[in-house]
């Protein structure tokens, strides 16, 4: 981990998403606060986290306390908010809330498990909130898009609109730097950029 960390810094990659799951909202396990907080050692970029948790609201402290600069869910320990949907949600049932968030995340997959395919009906969905941010004085309110990010589905979602892509699988198999390169390099010829 440490050493792909380092990768990551050498490709000069900005902000670190982390999934944490606990096996109850989601079916996988992943990274706790601990982990987060020795990530933090080695990581100066921003984290942005993912509680895909039961009862998030009882961790916030600690993963704020740990390192973490976004946590979707709350402002309360002086972090940026974010509101995670699901592929099948609506995206219209977040604008009530985009008075109160920072970041709305669209996701691209099923929540839970890595290596999953590209969902391109989201893709609307991401249009569709890009345009209603612009013409209702969001213009703040970033975009995230997180799951089957790969070299042709990136190009896909920036021109959606959205301001942030996480991509796993198609960063971390085979040489980092090179394939963060190669994703960043296809998002310059996004037709947002």
């Amino acid at each position: 981990l440490e050493k792909q960390l380092q990768e990551l810094k050498e490709a000069d990659v900005k902000w670190l998403h982390i999934d944490v799951m606990d096996g109850n909202f989601v079916p996988s396990i992943s990274f706790g606060f601990p982990i987060v907080k020795t990530l933090r050692k080695a990581f100066s970029g921003v984290f942005d986290v993912h509680l895909m948790i039961q009862e998030p609201i009882r961790y916030i402290k600690e993963f704020a306390e740990s390192g973490s600069d976004m946590i979707r869910w709350i402002r309360e320990c002086g972090c940026k908010a974010g509101l995670a949907v699901n592929p099948h949600t609506p995206i219209e049932e977040v604008y009530p809330y985009l008075h109160l968030t920072d970041m709305v995340l669209a996701m691209t997959v099923q929540p839970g498990f890595g290596g999953q395919k590209y969902i391109h009906s989201v893709t609307k969905k991401v249009e569709t909130l890009h345009k209603y941010l612009n013409e209702n004085g969001f213009d703040s309110v970033l975009i995230e898009v997180d799951g089957g990010i790969c070299l042709e589905t990136a190009l896909e979602a920036a021109d959606a609109g959205s301001d942030i892509l996480v991509s796993g699988s198609s960063v971390f198999k085979g040489n980092i730097g090179q394939n963060v390169h190669d994703l960043l390099e296809a998002m310059n010829h996004s037709e947002k950029v």
